[in-house]
């Protein structure tokens, strides 16, 4: 999973947009910790992470340390029934 990084290497990753009360998303990048940044719509959102990816590749890069991607990993929602409020355990 970890590879060196070079110029023409496609890399994949996986990123959550969360939408945010006051409006914009912010978007995670769960496989590098710490990258994290904001964006007033989606379409900025997307593009604030792509660049902070790259910022974060960059850095690792810099610093000779191994740099994971998302090529093989998956993800998938899961559902949950909880108690209301009113009902939970004390």
């Amino acid at each position: 999973m970890y590879n060196t990084f070079t110029m023409t290497q496609k890399r994949t990753y996986n990123v959550i947009f969360k939408p945010e009360p006051d409006g914009g998303f912010t978007a995670i990048v769960p496989t590098l910790p710490g990258c994290v940044t904001y964006g007033k719509t989606l379409p900025e959102a997307k593009a604030m992470i792509t660049d902070a990816i790259g910022g974060y590749i960059a850095s690792l890069t810099k610093h000779e340390e191994p740099i994971p991607s998302d090529e093989s990993a998956f993800f998938t929602t899961v559902n949950l029934v909880v108690p209301n409020a009113h009902h939970a355990y004390a």
